[in-house]
């Protein structure tokens, strides 16, 4: 029998798979990618009796990889906050599938595990841009404020960490960025002990100041467009600050469109924090988008649909 960890590269997919592998340690295939390497289940080729655990990434978007994995014989346990579609009724299945406005993938497994590792729960929320619910998640712990705030910094920057073309675009291969973490049972000790933080800190720091320099191309109350160059630090930083912009503007809509090397744009797309919805509905009319309700993105927008995505991003968010 072998094992298969499949997950998102990004803080969620990363905390939810640290609290299962502590919780029931084994060794497994590991797969995963940049964050937006979403169709990850095609890259298992699973034997009956094999167990694949499946972690922040759009049942939706994996469908007939998992009915393929499903028909192989293997048993599938699924978390996942995604848009997900009609769930398959299958004997090897089992899921744990919220797609609610106010949760994440690692918070689900926090609950799964009746809150054993909460402190990765924590600050997979906050680097999901949940930052209401991970303060929430994180009263039973009574830490200090600068200790709440230290969570808020390492989920940030996990998460940024996952932004990106590709591998090269990254600091850290998410998998390499898991197993350096997951020794950690308190996400403290890795923040204060493990030199891969303060690298982590130092890009995003770096990057983000090139970011606070750009301006929109088009503002107003309701909505902005930002277009961000062809550039790693670009992609790396465009997702954590479509996140800050959402956080300081909540009552804004953001997008954030990044030229890519061959043409086109990949976009990420944040809704008001007053109303988490409508991103995903938007995205999937794209080719190649897709996400959750309150943050999704496009892969690839060719430069012809420019105008055309401008347009129904304001009409979906028109104030």
């Amino acid at each position: 029998m072998s094992n298969f960890d499949v997950f998102n590269g990004d803080a969620d997919g990363i905390c939810a798979l640290i609290q299962l592998r502590q919780h029931q340690p084994l060794q497994s295939t590991r797969v995963t990618g940049v964050k937006r390497d979403i169709n990850l289940l095609k890259r298992v080729d699973a034997s009956a009796g094999d167990q694949v655990t499946v972690l922040d990434v759009s049942l939706d978007k994996n469908r007939d990889a998992l009915l393929k994995v499903l028909d192989q014989g293997a048993e599938v346990l699924y978390f996942d906050h995604h848009f997900a579609g009609d769930i398959p009724e299958h004997p090897s299945l089992t899921t744990h599938i919220d797609t609610s406005p106010t949760t994440c993938t690692s918070l689900l497994v926090d609950q799964y595990l009746h809150g054993a590792y909460r402190a990765w729960a924590v600050t997979a929320a906050f680097g999901d841009n949940f930052h209401d619910s991970a303060i929430e998640a994180a009263k039973p712990l009574a830490l200090s404020a600068q200790q709440l705030s230290r969570l808020q910094e390492l989920g940030t920057y996990i998460n940024y960490n996952g932004y990106g073309s590709d591998i090269s675009d990254l600091h850290f291969d998410p998998d390499r960025l898991y197993q350096l973490m997951l020794p950690y049972a308190d996400p403290l000790d890795f923040i204060a002990s493990d030199p891969s933080f303060q690298q982590l800190q130092t890009g995003y720091q770096e990057d983000m100041r090139l970011a606070e320099e750009l301006k929109a191309e088009l503002e107003n109350t309701a909505n902005a467009v930002f277009v961000l160059p062809d550039a790693s630090w670009a992609r790396r930083v465009s997702g954590v600050y479509g996140n800050e912009l959402a956080r300081t503007h909540q009552q804004r809509a953001h997008a954030l469109l990044t030229h890519k090397p061959d043409g086109g744009y990949l976009v990420s797309v944040r809704a008001p924090l007053s109303n988490r919805n409508g991103a995903d509905t938007l995205c999937r009319q794209f080719d190649t988008g897709g996400g959750r309700a309150a943050a999704a993105g496009i892969n690839h927008l060719p430069d012809a649909d420019f105008d055309n995505f401008v347009k129904r991003f304001q009409e979906t968010y028109p104030g």
